[in-house]
């Protein structure tokens, strides 16, 4: 992230995302998942993304996340906005209830974490140059946990970031707002490689 413009974009996220999920309300559907069941319908989130960390290859952990950025995601399958199946199948029957209450739900899920070996000192110098360079903390957080609707990447699955981060940058994910495919573009496929083994790994 570079720029003070953009980081006032990401950071007033909360009121658009209001703002559109009211106006989408008449066209989405209008079923409602009460509290009390939202542990069980997640089940089938946590068979697939873990509870809290994802095993699977290609699949992100969701533990520790923003629940803002979850229900901008749900959001963006439900309309697809953004294609990745089978979120989309998943998310086409929720209401803006529904998309509320399991983003709420997926939020109390524990913080992934990184079991493996340190990163090498070689990488870890080369990634926290990238990191002060686009200003990775300034919307993701000091300890790049996120907030409001900015993700929580830390931890995250490092093939799942770099797929991510090359994403952006070829502009076949769109954003909520611009700012990520923007700072993409200023990325090597070495600093893609290098940024999400670091990220991955604290």
């Amino acid at each position: 992230m570079r720029g003070p413009s953009r980081i006032g974009v990401v950071r007033g996220l909360a009121l658009p995302l209001g703002a559109l999920l009211a106006g989408a309300a008449l066209a989405a559907p209008q079923s409602t998942v009460p509290q009390s069941a939202v542990p069980e319908r997640l089940a089938p989130c946590v068979a697939c993304h873990g509870s809290g960390t994802s095993e699977t290859e290609g699949v992100p952990s969701l533990g520790g996340q923003q629940a803002d950025y979850v229900v901008t995601q749900l959001f963006q399958f439900r309309e697809k906005q953004r294609e990745a199946p089978p979120m989309n199948d998943v998310a086409a029957g929720f209401s803006d209830d529904d998309l509320r209450a399991y983003a709420d739900a997926v939020a109390t899920l524990p913080p992934p974490a990184w079991s493996g070996p340190a990163a090498d000192p070689a990488l870890v110098v080369r990634a926290q140059a990238l990191v002060s360079k686009h200003q990775c903390n300034s919307c993701h957080g000091a300890d790049l946990a996120g907030r409001d609707a900015v993700p929580r990447i830390r931890a995250q699955r490092e093939e799942v970031l770099a797929q991510a981060l090359s994403a952006y940058k070829s502009n076949t994910r769109p954003g909520y707002d611009p700012a990520m495919n923007e700072v993409a573009q200023g990325l090597s496929e070495a600093d893609i490689k290098d940024l999400a083994a670091y990220v991955a790994r604290l």
